[in-house]
């Protein structure tokens, strides 16, 4: 068999195709999440512990250049090196909601799936397995 052909098989499977759109998926599901936590979440809690922007919390760990507006997009084109606990803190927050989410799926799918396995009618059992069994249960007495 040669590669191409092998590799044509690989990806007509239905998983690598479900895995493809699980990615895609995933990583457009990620950018409402960031969007969610930046533009919705973050602000309300900076409200309500003082007005705090989560962006602006960071510690300069060199000198700030003169004439520097001292923000943290400023010092971080400057090159100023810095910890940036304030994005720590969002990505942290970005994470937990993305996990929280999944988990919810993934519990729905599972609860689904039991729901359905409940509901699917037992298969009926072919003659001969029947006969089978006849004959097994016979010999065992």
């Amino acid at each position: 068999m040669s590669i191409a052909s092998e590799f044509k098989d690989f990806i007509a499977k239905g998983n690598v195709m479900d895995l493809a759109v699980g990615v895609i998926i995933g990583a457009a599901f990620g950018k409402i999440v960031d969007s969610l936590v930046g533009d919705m979440i973050m602000p309300i809690i900076g409200k309500m512990i003082g007005g705090l922007d989560f962006s602006n919390m960071f510690i300069a760990l060199a000198d700030i250049p003169a004439g520097n507006a001292g923000t943290f997009a400023a010092l971080k084109s400057a090159g100023v090196p810095m910890l940036a606990y304030g994005n720590f803190i969002t990505i942290v927050l970005n994470f937990m909601i993305l996990s929280f989410v999944i988990f919810i799926m993934v519990k729905q799918v599972n609860r689904l799936k039991k729901v359905e396995a409940e509901t699917k009618p037992a298969a009926a059992i072919a003659e001969d397995i029947l006969l089978l069994r006849e004959i097994r249960d016979a010999l065992a007495k």
